[in-house]
């Protein structure tokens, strides 16, 4: 099982998920799309967003698109559009990931969608066509990456363990997890035991999101890039902004005139903006809040046994959605 290191470059034609402990035998076009620069890139796009910033939830979109390689792998080993798919089903995410999705019209998906047409040579040398990825990421055709809707699917599944791992939230072991799961027309499906901890991981999530360690980030974040776009001195070119990393977008927003001093105010204390409460007025007459709005989230669940499954705490989630907040900064 043992490798000498969890190798995001497949020099060692093998990947072993951490998380999953699923040993994968990369196949010769898995190594060369390991080698593109859309999918090296996002060994430097965080997959928590902003939440990075101020949570241990650190790990990269690469780390995750690998471990959802990892799944398919385990499901569906001879599948290799689907494989491909996994590996390259985040490349259009922007820099922080979800964070920014929208600014300026980006759309994750449609970015991803040409940087897979891009890839098509790549693809093609392997016998796969970069529409039969793309088709197979948008849904439009029955895959292992496909479920019904409602119903959990293997990218929300390493999403929800390999977060809970990051958190301390799990506590069965993933790859115990995994041993309890069947894909069923792309659905989890599992134990009642095993879909309890899902839900649990679930919930956990979605009220993580809406906590001011993901809400206060986000919002600052989401700020700092609408004024840099528009900065009159130096701004930021939008086609620019989605090829960047986490990185380089940080170094944008502390070289702006616009965004200099706010940028490096919030990453050496991000705690001076604090979440307002629905009916707290900010103290100083003068600062005017930001706000943000979480319009949806991820709360499908798997089946037991085939069978739908509820759960109250979840249809609460769903009912306070879409949530509206406000974050001001308190402290100079």
């Amino acid at each position: 099982m043992h490798t000498v290191n969890a190798d995001t470059l497949g020099s060692e034609g093998v990947w072993v998920d951490p998380v999953w402990r699923v040993r994968v035998h990369l196949t010769s076009l898995e190594r060369e799309l390991l080698a593109t620069w859309w999918v090296r890139r996002l060994a430097f796009v965080s997959h928590a967003g902003a939440a990075s910033i101020t949570t241990t939830q650190t790990y990269t979109r690469l780390e995750h698109s690998l471990g959802t390689l990892a799944l398919v792998a385990h499901f569906a080993p001879d599948d290799h559009a689907a494989r491909a798919t996994a590996l390259l089903h985040d490349v259009g995410h922007l820099p922080f990931s979800h964070t920014l999705e929208g600014i300026a019209g980006l759309d994750h998906h449609t970015i991803g969608h040409a940087r897979i047409d891009e890839l098509g040579s790549v693809l093609k040398r392997h016998g796969i066509a970069a529409e039969r990825v793309i088709a197979i990421d948008a849904g439009e055709v029955p895959s292992p990456l496909r479920s019904a809707p409602g119903c959990m699917k293997l990218d929300h599944l390493d999403s929800f363990v390999r977060s809970g791992q990051a958190h301390g939230r799990t506590v069965i072991p993933p790859p115990e997890i995994l041993a309890s799961c069947r894909l069923v027309d792309g659905g989890v499906d599992t134990d009642a035991e095993t879909a309890a901890e899902l839900t649990r991981l679930v919930i956990a999530e979605a009220r993580a999101q809406r906590a001011a360690p993901n809400v206060v980030p986000v919002a600052v974040l989401r700020s700092l890039v609408l004024d840099a776009l528009t900065d009159p001195a130096a701004p930021i070119d939008p086609a620019a902004l989605a090829t960047m990393t986490d990185g380089e977008l940080w170094s944008a927003l502390l070289c702006a005139p616009s965004t200099r001093e706010q940028a490096r105010a919030f990453r050496r204390n991000p705690g001076a903006w604090q979440l307002l409460k629905h009916d707290d007025e900010t103290a100083d007459p003068k600062a005017e809040p930001l706000e943000h709005l979480i319009a949806r989230g991820y709360l499908s669940l798997p089946t037991i046994s085939g069978a739908p499954t509820t759960n109250s705490d979840v249809q609460v989630l769903e009912r306070d959605l879409p949530a509206r907040y406000r974050i001001v900064r308190v402290a100079a």
